[in-house]
């Protein structure tokens, strides 16, 4: 990936830091697998902010939202699929070396995200894509590759139904 956006998340969220910006569709190399048309960008927004607990001390947090149009290879034709992406992403964030508790790990209301000194952001956004992408896109209805082209369809019997006349 071309453009390296790297932040400190802990120095981010404690100064209630705030960016945003756009990706290159092209640059998002994990993502092309997925897609019919390698084209366009995709907006997104970094929000820091410190969350107050009951004990009063403050939890780093990011607030990441992701909005854009892919175009994804539908399974059953190949064709591309319009699919508007809109992710708003809470993430609690941790030292890389912090145990966390069981109750951490499976609170539902954000994230936990484990972060060393910087935190690569575009690496975040391509995971945060490929999370938000269904898993086998459709069309409603479409043909499969190549019915159009086919015409009538050939009964395979038919040269079996005028032999069975000649063996009797």
């Amino acid at each position: 990936m071309s453009q390296q956006l790297t932040i400190d998340g802990f120095a981010f969220a404690r100064e209630g830091g705030a960016l945003q910006g756009t990706l290159l569709v092209s640059e998002l190399t994990r993502v092309h697998d997925q897609l019919a048309v390698v084209s366009g960008e995709v907006r997104f927004s970094v929000q820091g902010k410190l969350m107050k607990t009951v004990i009063g001390v403050g939890e780093p947090q990011l607030r990441l939202r992701i909005r854009g149009i892919l175009q994804l290879a539908c399974q059953r034709c190949l064709g591309a699929i319009a699919f508007d992406l809109d992710v708003d992403s809470l993430f609690l964030l941790v030292s890389e070396d912090a145990e966390l508790t069981q109750d951490e790990i499976e609170n539902d209301s954000c994230d936990v995200l484990p972060v060393g000194r910087e935190l690569d952001l575009a690496a975040l956004i391509e995971d945060e894509i490929l999370l938000a992408l269904p898993v086998a896109p459709r069309h409603g209805r479409c043909d499969m590759p190549g019915d159009g082209e086919a015409g009538e369809r050939a009964n395979p019997f038919a040269v079996l139904t005028g032999l069975k006349g000649r063996l009797n």
